[in-house]
């Protein structure tokens, strides 16, 4: 690939970016934000991992608009209980800052409720996208691999917090790389991290099956 073609290689592919990341902005606000957050943002990362999984071409807006609609009630459902268990930690840590000294010894158990919300947080969207499964074994399946994949949880804060950067010295970003740059990052890692985990399984399978 000459230099030329690699930059418009480049260029098309920022466009692209720049394009997903508008239509996260505007389905997000058209859903009123507290309800369209979520099917904007399961969108985002259904075309992000059949970007990463080489499928086919797939025309953006369509499956954007597709996605949203389908998945607005069940990903909204996932949506009120991650808010909710935030309110709960936001009250608990506030309360207990406010009676300090009595309830202290409470807050190494919430920094450990915490670690884990903020890590199942991450790895949601890309499970729930990745794996068909029924509501509650959306949820097991995503504590669970969130709680075994302990270094890609790392990988992926830092890259929130790259990105979290990036937008403090560069904020005219934000409209157009934040959430699409995000989202192929922590999906390329998520990917990364299911494969390691069905790779387990299947040496685990094997040994068993020589075992017998």
């Amino acid at each position: 690939m000459g230099g030329w073609e690699r930059f418009n290689t480049i260029v098309f592919v920022m466009l692209k970016l720049a394009y997903m990341n508008i239509l996260w902005i505007f389905f997000t606000v058209l859903g009123l934000v507290v309800f369209g957050f979520f099917p904007a943002t399961v969108s985002m990362f259904t075309i992000v991992r059949k970007w990463l999984k080489r499928e086919e071409p797939l025309p953006i807006f369509h499956t954007f608009w597709h996605t949203y609609r389908k998945e607005f009630l069940k990903s909204n459902g996932f949506g009120l209980i991650f808010i909710v268990i935030g309110y709960v930690l936001y009250y608990d840590f506030t309360f207990i800052g406010l009676n300090s000294g009595k309830l202290t010894f409470l807050v190494p158990v919430l920094v450990l409720i915490l670690i884990a919300y903020v890590i199942t947080l991450l790895f949601f969207f890309p499970v729930y996208v990745h794996f068909d499964l029924s509501f509650f074994r959306t949820i097991k399946q995503t504590l669970l691999i969130a709680l075994s994949s302990p270094l890609e949880a790392v990988q992926i804060l830092l890259a929130c917090g790259l990105v979290y950067g990036a937008v403090n010295l560069l904020p005219g970003i934000t409209p157009f790389f934040t959430g699409s740059v995000l989202s192929i990052v922590v999906m390329w890692i998520s990917l990364k991290a299911f494969e390691k985990i069905e790779k387990k399984k299947r040496n685990v399978f094997e040994q068993h099956r020589e075992s017998l």
